[in-house]
């Protein structure tokens, strides 16, 4: 084990937790009418033809082709991004890779994947998809429309992952059944939120997912997006009557389909009971598997031996698609 125990916070970023803590993680009771919200909000993004276009991209790879992509998401909102296709041999399965709250400038040319379709794109507001008012500084884009639960930003972010894989299916419809999701931090969160109103989407990566225990989220101290979060409801009055609608641990009770979660013992950004109330929520199965990680959002003595071996069980998953 290599728990940092030198850093410059102001806070403990265990939380003065252990393993067998966070594993004991309750998660959740959804609030009544969480489905039909999720529900109706799926049913409403199919309707959307994304009508995806691509072009050659400026990015180069010796083993990928690099497309950029452009698709249409719900509200009117244009999702920009990648799609990397293998130079040789067939797709046989497609992966949507959402990205952390940093954003995204290019592709991840290093997931150990062959015949594989990877569509990497921008949520809303972020990066490749610019959508004024929406801020694409991570501390402004967490409050857009926070107090309007039908409108936060959030649900949109969920609604263009859902049309990244109609995108998916409109240019390869031979993938249908064979679509997997992978996000990290930010993307994490939208993935456990997304996946489960989903059933195209049949297998599910989450790296230190965020937006799990609402009520944990907005009490721990943090550097990440839920501190911006806490600094509006001391301004504003409470947000939980939204975000108790937009809790990632809710919605992982609801996965069916096998799961890989990465979670972190340490973490300043992504509180890891947070994390954990996320991997906890998944139902029992031989098909589920959490990887733990020494810390997220920091930098660590094994950080790249864990990464490069959670990178290795990535593979290993998705291959199954």
């Amino acid at each position: 084990m290599s728990i940092p125990t030198t850093h410059p916070f102001a806070f403990d970023p265990t939380y003065g937790m252990t393993l067998a803590d966070l594993q004991r993680i309750v998660p959740p009771e959804a609030p009544a009418g969480f489905d039909d919200f999720w529900q109706q909000r799926y049913r409403r993004a199919i309707t959307v033809d994304p009508k995806p276009e691509l072009k050659a991209s400026d990015s180069k790879h010796p083993d990928w082709q690099v497309l950029d992509i452009v698709y249409a998401s719900t509200d009117d909102v244009r999702i920009g991004g990648w799609l990397l296709l293998p130079k040789d041999g067939p797709v046989r399965r497609g992966l949507v890779v959402g990205h952390g709250y940093g954003g995204r400038d290019q592709p991840d040319f290093d997931l150990p994947l062959t015949e594989t379709a990877i569509l990497f794109p921008c949520f809303r507001g972020l990066s490749r998809s610019p959508h004024p008012p929406i801020s694409q500084d991570a501390f402004f884009h967490v409050l857009h429309d926070i107090d309007k639960p039908e409108r936060y930003v959030i649900g949109g972010c969920v609604e263009d992952l859902w049309l990244a894989v109609s995108a998916l299916l409109a240019l390869y419809p031979g993938l249908d059944g064979h679509v997997g999701y992978s996000g990290i931090s930010f993307g994490g969160g939208i993935g456990a939120l997304a996946i489960p109103f989903d059933q195209r989407i049949r297998r599910g990566q989450l790296t230190v997912p965020t937006f799990g225990d609402r009520k944990r989220w907005l009490a721990l101290p943090t550097t990440g997006s839920a501190a911006a979060v806490q600094a509006y409801q001391k301004h504003h009055g409470s947000v939980f009557e939204t975000l108790r609608f937009y809790d990632a641990a809710c919605a992982a009770r609801r996965i069916t389909v096998p799961m890989l979660a990465a979670v972190a013992l340490f973490d300043p950004a992504v509180a890891p009971p947070c994390q954990f109330a996320v991997a906890n929520a998944f139902p029992q199965s031989k098909f589920n598997e959490i990887f733990i990680l020494d810390a997220g959002h920091f930098d660590y003595p094994a950080a790249v031996q864990q990464n490069a071996a959670l990178l290795d069980r990535l593979g290993h998953f998705f291959k199954a698609l």
